[in-house]
């Protein structure tokens, strides 16, 4: 484990007691999170992705300002869901977040997980046969790939008085390797095998759709090996990133016993979108006890990226404090080194 982050799914709505956390209150606090990240040397924040929902629904304004006021600390989305995305118009705007954070732009994307409503794709005007929309999501990823590698998608008008001219027009603004800061969700091991192939980097669900008998840190490995396998047997220079997500709270005051010292769960089994399915475990515990269970975690320990499910509802001031004593009493033991060190920020770019 190279590199840590943390992964939001930024719920707002009632907190009970009269308590409300308001749509603007959850993206300032976003904001306000990443900055102290930023300042711990955290590798990276990502935010979940959900349409009709309370949640994070459009993320490129709240990445851009991200980028705007930190320095180091990547910035990214598991996943945004491309059954739902204008391909050209998601390619203008990463690139766009891209440069404004000096290529520090970590973007995941996939078919995404269910929502809150029946095919709620075609309220956004895209239709799909598939009836989980897969095929529209990698069609519209298609066009997306093609639009920030470069390619000519429009062409010219001569007679256009601004500056008319032949020949097919790329979308602009292009970020030069904003290719290799791109994610691919995977929940299944044909799944990381494409991403792999295609040249994305690979984002490990929370769940994998295989449900055998052996654990979830297993499957999850052997999805990672199959993925690494089919990137190098396709050529691609260089070497792919990983992440694989997990909930990861270290217990080290009264306040963290009373709110995860009963949370520690194992395997889950279950059905998403109709296939059995493996979910992974929820850690808690102290430190020391962390440290020895994370090292048994096989996908933990192939990816090079962890990032931790962070309860948001909670606060800046905790979830802080969540990270920091993650960075200060666990991760240094599984090979992380802050993103403050000029060393780490060279590799991370």
């Amino acid at each position: 484990m190279e590199r840590f982050g943390t992964l939001s799914f930024g719920h707002y709505g009632p907190l009970g007691g009269g308590r409300q956390l308001t749509a603007g209150d959850s993206l300032h606090q976003a904001i306000d999170l990443a900055q102290g990240m930023d300042d711990l040397g955290v590798n990276g924040i990502s935010f979940r992705v959900h349409h009709f929902a309370r949640q994070q629904a459009a993320p490129m304004p709240l990445l851009a300002a991200i980028a705007a006021k930190t320095e180091r600390i990547e910035m990214g989305t598991g996943v945004i869901d491309m059954r739902y995305e204008n391909p050209l118009y998601l390619a203008e705007e990463a690139a766009a977040v891209d440069l404004i954070s000096d290529g520090r732009l970590a973007l995941g994307v996939s078919r995404g997980s269910p929502e809150t409503v029946v095919r709620g794709y075609e309220a956004f005007g895209y239709t799909a046969e598939d009836p989980r929309g897969a095929d529209l999501a990698r069609e519209h990823f298609d066009l997306f790939w093609r639009a920030i590698g470069g390619e000519g998608l429009a062409e010219r008008d001569s007679n256009s008085p601004f500056g008319g001219g032949t020949g097919m027009q790329q979308i602009e603004p292009q970020s030069a390797g904003l290719r290799s800061r791109i994610w691919w969700g995977a929940g299944s091991r044909d799944t990381a095998e494409w991403a792999g192939r295609t040249g994305l980097n690979l984002m490990s669900s929370t769940l994998v759709t295989e449900a055998d008998g052996r654990p979830f840190d297993i499957l999850q490995a052997e999805q990672i090996d199959r993925f690494r396998a089919a990137w190098t047997e396709a050529g691609h220079p260089g070497t792919p990133r990983v992440s694989v997500s997990r909930s990861v709270f270290p217990i080290t005051t009264a306040e963290d016993e009373l709110y995860f010292g009963h949370s520690q769960e194992g395997d889950g089994i279950g059905y998403i979108d109709g296939f059995r399915s493996t979910f992974g475990k929820t850690y808690a515990a102290a430190p020391d006890v962390l440290i020895e269970q994370l090292r048994q975690d096989a996908a933990v320990m192939s990816a090079d990226t962890l990032m931790l499910t962070i309860p948001s509802q909670l606060g800046v001031a905790f979830n802080l404090h969540l990270v920091e004593s993650f960075a200060k009493h666990v991760a240094p033991a599984l090979g992380w080194k802050p993103n403050t060190e000029p060393s780490v920020r060279l590799q991370a770019i």
